[in-house]
């Protein structure tokens, strides 16, 4: 069955870095669109990032823009997100899901999603 299995959250400090790993089987990766959303407390679901399955182009929303970074490896059926310069806002639980669409307009056109990956971000 499809799975999406999220890794690399943590505890970071003010101004550190993570980076997240969605590793995903039980589809045709190369055909799926990737997102990175995350929950906020306080604050509900947030789109991050997404990765066209089509042409590869990106997206991403406006305050994690030149902070964040969403690549994907074909071959290893994996999305990552890099996240630099994270502050104590980014405070979520970070999700992977895949979308048939391309590109997707809401967090209703993806099919699948991974269980998430806690980001803490702290002094």
């Amino acid at each position: 069955q499809v799975q999406l299995v999220e890794s690399g959250g943590g505890l970071v400090q003010p101004g550190g870095s993570l980076r997240l790993s969605c590793a995903a089987s039980g589809l045709r990766f190369n055909l799926y669109t990737m997102g990175w959303f995350r929950q906020v407390p306080g604050k509900g679901l947030e789109f991050l990032a997404t990765s066209d399955y089509r042409d590869g182009r990106t997206n991403y929303r406006d305050s994690v823009r030149g902070r964040f970074t969403i690549s994907r490896d074909n071959v290893k059926n994996t999305v990552y997100l890099q996240m630099d310069s994270l502050q104590p806002p980014d405070t979520a639980v970070s999700s992977c899901a895949a979308s048939g669409r391309s590109p997707p307009t809401s967090s209703s056109e993806y099919s699948c999603w991974g269980q998430g990956t806690q980001v803490t971000v702290s002094s």
